[in-house]
């Protein structure tokens, strides 16, 4: 059975907690099983296993991938990756945080309303008693799931490869000092989390920007193409007095949580822009979808 058409079987029913647990686990379902889904999660899944690939293949041509190592640069983390393989995490996180990861998330907000709508089944979903809110709010769970899903994803892929191809031992933090293995597991499942919060305002934004039109594809471009606007905006050194009210200004203050002891500052101002950002765009497309006419 359908997400719509377990909807519509349900309808007349008063909305409780466990009806809403029920269209939550339907709409993930859904989500995660659609090919398009797999298909991005598959590249992300890709991209620690092709930069392990690299530096391993660097390392056995004698040289050190990363800055200070002879090599040509690269992202953070990277030149100690030889050293230690859970530092492929860091580095994977660094490689998909600013695009990849956000479009993947851009991707699956701006469908998440506007390809029911392209689909002709948003009527039927609204035909539930839960109302338009509750499915809005259901709809945005399921984004910010896919979210965590998306970033452990990249996280555990970077894990295995790194223990493969590279010695894992104690780790060597950016203030200088080291902690066991055990704990800088613990902190690369934080800074996991932390970059999986660090979507939360842009998932807000796609989520809305699905609510403006009827088409998927068209939502999905523009939720990226304003992901590409922005991130261009944070790069230019003319717009620095803006710079810290962009959504992506911060993403990259998870690697202050490899500091010991552990910087906190920039971490709490992404957690409490995204926040902002959350409440601001997800309230414009509660205003948006509830005032909406309905026709598909």
């Amino acid at each position: 059975m359908s997400q719509a058409e377990a909807t519509v079987a349900g309808a007349g029913r008063a909305p409780s907690p466990l009806w809403t647990f029920g269209i939550l686990r339907s709409e993930l379902t859904t989500t995660l099983r659609r090919w398009r889904t797999l298909a991005l999660l598959g590249v992300l899944a890709a991209v620690p296993v092709l930069i392990g690939i690299a530096v391993r293949i660097e390392t056995n041509r004698g040289s050190s991938p990363g800055p200070g190592g002879g090599g040509e640069g690269g992202p953070a983390f990277l030149s100690q990756i030889t050293n230690n393989g859970l530092f492929l995490v860091f580095a994977a996180l660094a490689v998909t945080l600013p695009v990849f990861l956000p479009m993947a998330v851009g991707v699956v907000a701006g469908d998440s309303v506007a390809g029911e709508a392209n689909a002709g089944t948003l009527r039927y979903l609204l035909v539930a008693p839960a109302g338009r809110t509750r499915l809005l709010l259901t709809k945005y769970a399921s984004v910010l799931a896919f979210c965590l899903v998306a970033t452990l994803v990249v996280a555990v892929s970077a894990l295995v490869v790194g223990s493969l191809l590279f010695p894992v031992g104690e780790v060597t933090t950016i203030s200088g000092t080291r902690i066991g293995f055990g704990e800088g597991l613990l902190r690369a499942g934080l800074i996991a989390v932390v970059v999986a919060a660090s979507l939360i305002g842009f998932a807000a934004i796609g989520l809305f920007v699905s609510t403006l039109t009827g088409s998927g594809i068209a939502a999905m471009a523009a939720t990226v193409g304003l992901l590409i606007t922005v991130q261009i905006m944070d790069g230019i050194p003319q717009l620095s007095g803006i710079h810290p009210y962009l959504f992506p200004h911060y993403w990259m203050s998870y690697a202050d949580l490899l500091r010991a002891p552990v910087y906190w500052d920039e971490v709490v101002k992404n957690l409490g822009l995204q926040g902002l950002y959350a409440a601001v765009f997800g309230s414009a497309a509660w205003a948006r979808f509830t005032a909406k006419d309905i026709t598909a």
